[in-house]
Parts: C-alpha cells; structure tokens; sequence
C-alpha cells in the first residue's frame, strides 16, 4: 500500500475544499435547515456527486481511494456535515448500485442526472422490523405483467422526503433469505409510492429523512437492478463503498475538529495559562489525534484493498468504519469538554459535531454489527 499523495492528487483535494468553502460558507441562520435544490445542484457542478461513476456516465471515475479522498475534503470544508452526509448516500447507496450492477439502459437514463445535481437519490433499505437483520424485509415484491408490484413501507430513508428516485429492495421469495430479495430503481412519481414527512432528528440536520411506503406500486422490469434475486450482494456492494468512502466524510469532520480544538487550547486562558500547558488537556488532544489517524489509516487500506479486488475485504471495512464511527463520536465529546461552556453553545457549532457524530455508530451497520463481522472474519 501507498499513501504518498502526489502533488496534482493533494492540489486538487485543496482545490475542492476551497470551492466547497465558497459553495458552502458557515451561516448559524441554516445550520438547521435541510438541503435545498439549488445546493444540490452546487454539488454536482462540484462533482461531488458523481465522483466514483464512470465518466461516460457524467461522474468522476475514480476508484474508491481517491474517492474517499474527495469525501474527505469535503467533510473537512463542509460545516454541514448533514449535507456531506446526504450527497454520500446518495452517491455510495442509490448510485453506485446502478452503477456497478445494472444495465445500460437504467445507467443510461439515471445516472448522468444523478451526478449533475438533476435528481436526488434516497436509498430505501430500513423497515420497522429490518435494521441490522436486512435479510427479512416485509416489503414485497410480486410479479407482474412487465414488471413487479411493491408493497409495504420504508421506515427511515435518509433524503427520502426530497428523493425523485429510490434506489429500493424487496423480498421475491421468503423463503430464500438473502437470495430472496431484488433490488429496484424507483422514480417518486410512480403511482403507489408516497414519502412520508420529514422526521424530526438529533443531527445531519441538512439531511431530510422520512418514511416511503408502497402501495400496489408497479415497477417495470427494466428497473429491477441486477436480477431478480441479486438484491442482498447487491447491497452488501454497496454498503461496502458506504462504509469505507461515506466515512471519509467523518475523517474530514474529526480532522476539522481537531484543528479547532488545536487552536482553541492555544489561545484559551485559565490560571494565568493558555489550556495547552495543563496536561490533562495535551493529553486529550493527542488522544484525539491518535484516533483520528488511525481511523483515517484503516480507511485508507480498505478503500485500497476494494479498488485491488482483494479477497477478505469485508474485515478491512468493518474495522474501518468502526474505527471511523468510534473515533468521530470521542472525539467530538472531548471537542465538546474542551471548548467547556462554549462547546454546549449552538455558536460555536462544537455541539452540531457531537449531534452529527452519534448517529454514525449506527447507520450503515452499527458499532457492534461491525465487532460481529469482524469476529466472522476471525473465524469465531
């Protein structure tokens, strides 16, 4: 493996996340707010949202390092990190399933709005009883002349209330477990297919999510992604991309963080010294520091081994986005206890990074998922 970047590879990450400052500058009067379609389409000028589909598609083609790379800056940039959020899901979860598994024609006539800003994708997988356990969804599908019927409801799709396009599953045969489940691109339009409001969250405020319910909802054949059956290695591929590259979003975030705070104990005061000479606050922030690169190392080699095709990749990528998702949790509760009474005021915005943390050591396979994999991958 080799992590020395070259300089046009380190020119353009800093290009981005110039541009992405500009796009995007700090404003407290819509940290709260969702996304708008006027920022979405800021980021597809930026390529953001196209930047591991084919370019013959209108997408960046790079692999998943350099991907992560860009996500990375992006997150490092972006004081939103639910907008950082969003335009990975979009990207890792309902793109890069048509990308790698579908055929021409559904690439052909999704992906090249996908990447330019043009539709925005919401990747419909959870259920009330399927969370962790996907391989026993109750939304159906049954077939139909020319296609299939889905019926039954999403219950948490992040960008679900502003999608026009859901990248959805479904079982086709209960019987067959992970085998029996088919995957679907779905246009909002579709009769029988209503998003839900917006829910109320704790973080990635920028990233609106709600419910999707089907109802009788036929879709025709050429949407199905894949084959009939292909539904679970097809999420599972995409939930690798999600797990190594959407987490290059909290590395950006971590890195972000850790300068403020670098900053912030310089200047800070107290006794008659800055915070920085008190060993207990050095001490939290190398502990940060240590966190942080070593998150950023383990996902680098998992998006290397993907972009190898290396057998036992799996293991690279639970631990990554375990490392990834634990690290940016500690580290913004210390960003938090050393910012003290300004790191609980919504000013300084220390307790968005918290709040935006939190819910990473959950989606996309919670912490203890990952322990589980990792223990499989062990061979217990």
């Amino acid at each position: 493996m080799e992590f020395g970047w070259s300089n046009e590879q380190r020119g353009r990450d800093e290009a981005l996340a110039a541009a992405v400052r500009d796009a995007f500058p700090s404003d407290a009067a819509r940290a709260n707010d969702p996304f708008t379609r006027e920022d979405w389409q800021r980021l597809g000028k930026l390529g953001l949202l196209g930047l591991s589909v084919a370019d013959r598609y209108g997408g960046g083609g790079l692999g998943a390092l350099e991907s992560a790379r860009s996500v990375e800056a992006f997150g490092r940039a972006c004081p939103y990190t639910g907008l950082v959020f969003a335009a990975c899901a979009h990207l890792f979860a309902c793109a890069m399933p048509i990308a790698d598994w579908g055929g021409e024609e559904l690439k052909r006539r999704f992906l090249p709005g996908m990447c330019d800003g043009e539709l925005i994708a919401g990747n419909a997988m959870t259920e009330a009883e399927a969370g962790s356990d996907v391989s026993r969804l109750a939304v159906t599908a049954t077939p139909a002349p020319g296609g299939w019927t889905l019926d039954g409801e999403k219950s948490f799709v992040s960008n679900g209330p502003s999608a026009d396009l859901y990248v959805t599953y479904a079982t086709n045969d209960p019987d067959a477990g992970h085998w029996g489940m088919t995957a679907f691109a779905v246009p909002r339009d579709t009769p029988g297919v209503t998003a839900g409001e917006p829910f109320e969250k704790m973080g990635l405020l920028q990233c609106p999510a709600g419910s999707v319910r089907f109802e009788n909802a036929f879709v025709p054949a050429e949407n199905v992604i894949g084959v009939p059956g292909q539904g679970g290695p097809i999420f599972q591929d995409s939930m690798g991309w999600e797990r190594a590259c959407l987490f290059a979003g909290y590395v950006g975030l971590a890195d972000r963080l850790l300068d403020r705070c670098v900053a912030h104990v310089r200047e800070r005061r107290q006794f008659g010294r800055p915070l920085a000479a008190f060993e207990s606050v050095s001490d939290r922030v190398a502990d940060m520091k240590l966190r942080l690169e070593s998150a950023r190392l383990l996902l680098y080699r998992a998006c290397w081994e993907k972009d190898q095709g290396l057998p036992g990749s799996a293991l690279s990528t639970a631990l990554s986005k375990l490392a990834v998702s634990e690290a940016a949790l500690a580290n913004a509760v210390d960003a938090v206890r050393l910012f003290g009474g300004r790191g609980y005021l919504r000013a300084d915005g220390i307790e968005a990074a918290l709040r935006d943390s939190v819910p990473s050591v959950i989606f996309s396979g919670t912490s203890d998922i990952q322990r589980r994999i990792v223990a499989r991958e062990l061979g217990l």
